[in-house]
């Protein structure tokens, strides 16, 4: 009876370590296959965050064009009235000065 005990004690023993074995493998494909899946979700997550940073950078590009064609035709602008202030002053001058000869 001994014998019997003493093996059914060793196939108890092997058949711990072997399904020990099994779930240990099974666990950690479980867990690759939940970590692959988490970081294919960060690599999606981040390339969203990238275009939508390129989304922002091409906006800006466009603002600052329109803000240099903005600004070089209010220099024209500016120009253009100080000339016309100069004409304008020299018409006042002429006629203040017609109106003192008369």
């Amino acid at each position: 009876m001994n014998e019997f005990v003493m093996a059914v004690s060793i196939v108890g023993g092997i058949a711990g370590v072997v399904f020990g074995c099994v779930t240990f493998f099974r666990n950690k494909r479980t867990d690759d296959a939940a970590g692959g899946k988490k970081d294919g979700i960060i690599l999606t997550e981040l390339g969203y965050i990238k275009s939508g940073v390129d989304d922002i950078k091409h906006k800006q590009e466009k603002q600052d064009e329109q803000n240099i064609t903005f600004v070089s035709r209010l220099s024209a602008v500016e120009a253009s009235t100080k000339q016309a202030h100069k004409r304008i002053d020299g018409l006042e001058g002429r006629v203040n000065h017609d109106e003192h000869t008369s």
